[in-house]
């Protein structure tokens, strides 16, 4: 009997989703994958990502030759029937939403397809006749194992610390017998340096850059032509590529940070330099995010950089835990929670995103900070977690900025930004949406976190300590207004009680409250 076909997505592009020995389909089993222009349509995506993204697909179906059906659609629907020569039925009673998480579900039918990423995605084939969903791949843990360990004890919330000490117990990454490599489970406090001040960059060996083929000019001329057709329309700037679309660019791109920038990596973390945005970080989150990359190889070489003396310990430690810690937890969460989770906003925050972030017009902003940030993402988009965190989510929490709105446009603005990476960070770790779910304490601060953190305060038309008057730092002024607005609930949060107190030695906070709301939703 002739295997099923196997249906990839374009999320799913590394050899281990059609490897048969970890749960994928049978090695002789043809390859069905979708171009769906609606998925375009649907959002106005950053153009660098839709680059990526179809240049991926295309060149994973150039590997694959004859064994895959590449069909462009308009929708999944149509290119799934146009691949398989025949109408995917729906099945009687299926529901649109809500599939909930992974299950196999009609085994012995047509086609098989790992479980996808997105709650969408799988509402959609959970409810196609002969389908059958394997499980999930490119994570170290499976659903069933994380529903075991976030149900143990009565009200247990699931918090990052417990879970990433779990999982590396379980993988023994790092562990010394039973206890932690160098005697403690977290070395942030050794990874929260500022940057080293007189230099605008990082003396380290710069990341992996890609050469742009034949595949790159086709998608780069077929996105021009749909975008002049009017078919679609896109926010930012296309090109270079500066991310993997294959599994050879993704190794090397891998190979190339542990060999020469692990080793500075841990220091500077959470810093921030103007000229140097990638600083010492990896770039490996939109190849695993693509499927190119599985985690478990990342961390482990890692790790082989560690034991054989290459890389010191914070170091390593902190990237073991960005990717078996916080990417491990971010989408186990995005299940656990529920489709509801999506909805919450506890802050009762609701105003509109303004035209000039949603455009990336970093132009039209003053604040050096935000505007140097919002450049970034305009030209490349892409920035590390602390620009992500502590401008553009800060910026859009000190606002009110409406959370399921901020979370589409990081969904859609960022090369690496999916549903499942998206909603539990931008809900939970940025906007405090979920009300503490995810995090003990908003995430927020005035400009002297990133005046300490960065060269961008020097050249400011702001001061950072400067709350009132023509040179208040809005971050500075925001920050007592966010504290001033949810009063009431931080007060009773053992984490920012302090803070709140603060408010309190303010003589010029109604002179600040005025100027933060005559601002309005102008640029900063």
């Amino acid at each position: 009997m002739a295997p099923r076909p196997h249906w990839l997505f374009g999320d799913q592009l590394g050899p281990h989703f059609l490897d048969p020995g970890r749960g994928g389909p049978d090695t002789r089993a043809p390859v069905v994958m979708i171009e769906a222009r609606s998925v375009l349509r649907r959002r106005r995506f950053h153009r660098a990502k839709a680059h990526l993204v179809l240049s991926a697909m295309r060149h994973r179906a150039a590997e694959l030759g004859d064994r895959v059906t590449y069909v462009r659609a308009e929708t999944y629907a149509e290119g799934l029937e146009q691949a398989l020569g025949h109408p995917v039925s729906r099945r009687p009673g299926a529901q649109e939403r809500h599939a909930g998480p992974a299950r196999e579900r009609g085994a012995g039918g047509r086609l098989t397809v790992c479980h996808p990423t997105s709650r969408r995605a799988l509402d959609f084939v959970a409810a196609l006749e002969g389908v059958e969903i394997l499980p999930a791949k490119g994570f170290l843990m499976s659903q069933d194992d994380f529903a075991e360990w976030a149900g143990r004890g009565p009200g247990r919330r699931p918090r990052l610390e417990g879970f990433y000490r779990w999982v590396r117990e379980r993988h023994d990454l790092l562990m010394d017998g039973g206890e932690p490599v160098g005697g403690r489970w977290n070395l942030d406090h050794d990874n929260r340096e500022p940057p080293p001040r007189g230099q605008e960059t990082l003396d380290v060996r710069g990341p992996w850059r890609p050469s742009e083929d034949a595949i790159d000019e086709e998608v780069r001329h077929d996105l021009d032509r749909w975008e002049r057709d009017g078919d679609v329309s896109f926010v930012g700037r296309d090109g270079p590529r500066r991310f993997p679309v294959t599994r050879r660019e993704a190794l090397s791109a891998l190979r190339r940070f542990v060999r020469h920038r692990l080793p500075d990596f841990g220091r500077y973390e959470d810093a921030m330099l103007a000229a140097d945005p990638v600083m010492s970080h990896s770039l490996l989150s939109a190849p695993l995010n693509l499927g190119l990359l599985d985690p478990a190889e990342c961390v482990e070489h890692a790790v082989r950089a560690y034991r054989a003396g290459d890389a010191p310990l914070n170091s390593v430690e902190g990237f073991v835990r960005q990717i078996a810690g916080w990417r491990e937890y971010v989408w186990h969460l995005y299940w656990h929670f529920g489709e509801g989770y999506r909805h919450r906003n506890a802050l009762h925050h609701t105003t509109p995103l303004p035209e000039w972030f949603l455009e990336l017009d970093a132009d039209a902003v003053t604040a050096n900070c935000l505007s140097t940030v919002l450049a970034q993402v305009r030209d490349t988009g892409w920035t590390h977690h602390i620009p992500r965190l502590m401008v553009l989510g800060s910026r859009a929490l000190q606002d009110g900025w409406d959370p399921a709105a901020l979370t589409d446009w990081f969904h859609r603005c960022f090369v690496d930004g999916y549903d499942w990476v998206m909603l539990p960070n931008v809900v939970g770790m940025s906007q405090y949406a979920d009300g503490g779910l995810m995090t003990t304490k908003p995430y927020t601060s005035g400009g002297a976190y990133i005046h300490r953190m960065s060269d961008l305060c020097g050249p400011c038309a702001y001061r950072p300590t400067h709350r009132t008057g023509d040179h208040a730092c809005p971050y500075t002024a925001g920050y007592w207004a966010f504290l001033h607005r949810h009063r009431e609930r931080l007060a009773a949060n053992h984490r920012t009680a302090r803070a709140v107190k603060g408010l309190d030695r303010l003589t010029d906070l109604p002179e600040l409250l005025d100027t933060t709301a005559r601002r309005g939703d102008t640029p900063p």
